[in-house]
């Protein structure tokens, strides 16, 4: 079995249907990662500028975008500097696609908060590996902080219950108080009565 069959025997194993937005001012270029990924079992939506990417990925959850670097009117780093400013889609995976082969591009889209980033040309086969790895690590971050959240509603009900068992220990003190209290007054009054019969 070839690279290319491995690839889509895991897309075929992974589960559901992941989606995929695919940005890059090359129509040419989106056709084939458009049929290249439709091969391997993605959804896969593209667009042609930034502006638009950003409108899909308010309208819809996407489980990862490709993103082209360099494109008119805004740039790849442009959109991904909005993508990780919006609570919302601070944490969507993001592969940057670049025709700069230099190392300051790889630097600049990992500092503008890209998850991985591919030079042009690139082999398909490795795009489609860096996807995979890409989406299995936000599938474990997306495990992670569910595992969090459970454990955060877990620590406010035991935070609850031991409020409540300090109240109830506070209220039984008091009422130990009281009663303690009130037996010294029946001991004082049990003395004096004592003290005028002798």
């Amino acid at each position: 079995m070839d690279l290319f069959g491995k690839l889509e025997s895991v897309a075929q194993r992974r589960g559901p249907v992941r989606t995929v937005l695919a940005v890059d001012d090359s129509r040419t270029n989106l056709a084939v990662l458009g049929r290249r990924l439709g091969h391997l079992g993605y959804l896969t939506v593209l667009s042609d500028n930034g502006a638009e990417a950003l409108d899909l990925i308010a309208a819809r959850g996407f489980d990862l975008v490709l993103l082209d670097m360099v494109m008119p009117r805004m740039s790849g780093v442009h959109v991904l500097t909005e993508i990780r400013g919006s609570r919302d889609t601070a944490d969507l995976p993001v592969i940057m696609l670049t025709g700069r082969s230099d190392p300051s591009a790889a630097v600049e889209a990992l500092a503008a908060g890209a998850d991985d980033h591919v030079a042009k040309p690139f082999a398909f086969e490795v795009l489609a590996a860096r996807i995979e790895r890409v989406l299995a690590r936000a599938r474990r971050i997306a495990e992670l902080k569910r595992s969090n959240a459970t454990l955060d509603a877990r620590i406010a009900a035991r935070a609850m219950e031991l409020g409540e068992a300090k109240n109830a220990l506070a209220a039984t003190r008091a009422d130990r108080q009281r009663l303690i209290a009130s037996i010294q007054a029946l001991n004082d009054e049990v003395d004096r009565l004592s003290s005028m019969a002798t």
